[in-house]
């Protein structure tokens, strides 16, 4: 199994509503700045005459699904078909009942125009993943742009996206990423009391570590492992390592509609480093030691960056693209690495979470160098024999630090499949 292509998505889509005429319909909801269609597939579990009359449930039970909201985490796209191909065959998602009778909506690709640029369907390794690797600057990212952009600058496929969650007002809504390495987590904009357990169970049965100390919700309050609420708002809002305020991206969006969301993460290659709930001894020393080589390794990619200026080749038009968000990616580190040094480093922390924050760091100047490589491979330019060097050496270590292991494509559907699953279900009982 590979990942599969916005366009083999479509396809797969558009067949699922061909078998199942009365409870899938596949509809072009916009396009990308490139011009790329974005498809929503919708799927009434119980057809048209079921629970909620025309398939839309009276108090709002509609559930949107987002997938390849980053370029490089496509394990989101299978997850949806596999989840709408299970809702097509009758089998409704746990938890029917009067509430459960709306639709289940799924955003097949909310970035098409990135993961053309992120061309690795089956990647054997972290270096083969990052050989052609993207990864958007944050105001090109449908989810993260509110945060850092004005209404009035916002790409198609935030608009796209939030003209979604405003016309199906979701009681739920999903947004499935993975990450390169580590673990599985969930995000919450609202605590969904007891989805702990079966997120946990799935993860064992399946192998898959659970990342207790996630760095993207840094402070954020956890009802159990892995699973982590975004905290209230006001000045003393504990803050992950990232510039983007969450309140503001479209995971906050449904919040408008009285419905909550979900981002459920799963790793490409597991570690089990992040699931590690002992006490580190010396968090703040450590702190300073990544900091420390995330400084050093940001300025060997930035030696290199200048080598990169001048016009882009005509048979790789993406190169712009590529160099946007590699200045992105380096612009992100200074304050990063000053955060992680400052008054607010942890005193106390599980060693799960320092090593959760040195694979965050270590993924920064990899990603950075490895899309520099492919604009200095493009242009044909000497100094990328050196960045190869680099850049394979870097995946080298990571994988060896972190005791790699490759998560199945097939499994991290299931696991990711399973918890959203879950998610709705529990989210149904606290209503």
């Amino acid at each position: 199994m590979r990942y599969p292509t916005p366009r083999e998505l479509a396809q797969a889509a558009r067949a699922l509503a061909d078998e199942h005429p009365r409870r899938a319909r596949l509809r072009r909801a916009g396009s990308s700045r490139a011009g790329e269609p974005l498809w929503l597939l919708s799927v009434h579990p119980c057809g048209p005459g079921g629970p909620g009359g025309s398939g839309s449930a009276p108090d709002g039970g509609e559930v949107l699904v987002v997938a390849g909201a980053h370029a490089n985490e496509p394990v989101g796209g299978a997850t949806a078909l596999a989840l709408a191909r299970h809702l097509a065959a009758g089998r409704p998602a746990p938890g029917s009942g009067p509430r459960a009778g709306g639709g289940w909506h799924f955003l097949l690709c909310a970035d098409p125009d990135g993961a053309a640029l992120h061309r690795t369907p089956q990647p054997r390794s972290l270096l083969d993943y990052h050989r052609s690797f993207y990864r958007p600057p944050g105001p090109e990212q449908p989810e993260w742009a509110p945060s850092l952009l004005p209404p009035d600058r916002l790409p198609p496929e935030t608009r796209i996206l939030t003209g979604l969650i405003d016309e199906l007002r979701p009681v739920l809504q999903v947004s499935l990423h993975a990450t390169d390495l580590g673990g599985s987590w969930v995000q919450l904009t609202r605590d969904i009391p007891g989805l702990a357990e079966p997120f946990a169970k799935s993860a064992a049965e399946l192998r898959i570590p659970v990342e207790t100390g996630a760095s993207d919700a840094a402070g954020w309050p956890s009802p159990g492992p892995g699973v982590f609420v975004l905290p209230p708002a006001g000045p003393d809002a504990p803050r992950s390592f990232h510039p983007e305020d969450t309140r503001l991206s479209t995971w906050y969006r449904a919040h408008r509609h009285a419905g909550a969301t979900a981002v459920v993460e799963v790793p490409m290659w597991a570690s089990d480093l992040v699931d590690d709930p002992a006490p580190h001894p010396d968090p703040r020393g450590a702190l300073r030691t990544l900091a420390d080589r995330l400084t050093r390794d940001a300025a060997l990619v930035a030696a290199v960056r200048h080598h990169a200026d001048g016009p882009p080749a005509e048979d790789d038009p993406g190169s712009e693209a590529l160099l946007r968000a590699v200045d992105w990616t380096l612009g992100l580190i200074p304050g990063i690495t000053t955060e992680w040094t400052g008054p607010a480093a942890p005193a106390e922390a599980t060693a799960a979470r320092i090593h959760s924050i040195d694979a965050f760091g270590r993924r920064l100047s990899l990603r950075a160098a490895a899309m520099l490589l492919r604009v200095l491979r493009g242009r044909g330019h000497p100094a990328a024999a050196g960045l190869d060097r680099l850049v394979t050496g870097w995946c080298t270590d990571f994988a060896a630090r972190f005791q790699a292991r490759p998560v199945p494509i097939p499994t991290q559907v299931e696991h990711q499949s399973r918890t959203v699953l879950a998610t709705y279900t529990h989210l149904l009982r606290s209503l």
